[in-house]
């Protein structure tokens, strides 16, 4: 088999799993995205704690 016939087979390959795919309704999609964006906003504020704490901790040490 020839690269052209591999990769034609590849596509039509792929273009059937995504028709098996169910995809998220336009609810379950802002649901979570609504969800990963506060989890983003609290793990950076998190990190933002953490690392304002280290440093001044560092800065005493130094």
């Amino acid at each position: 088999m020839n690269f052209f016939a591999k990769t034609v087979q590849f596509f039509k390959d792929a273009y059937r799993e995504l028709a098996k795919v169910t995809w998220l309704g336009k609810k379950e999609v802002v649901a979570t995205t609504i969800l990963v964006v506060i989890f983003v906003l609290i793990m950076a504020a998190f990190v933002s704690v953490v690392d304002l704490v280290l440093g001044g901790v560092i800065g005493r040490i130094l």
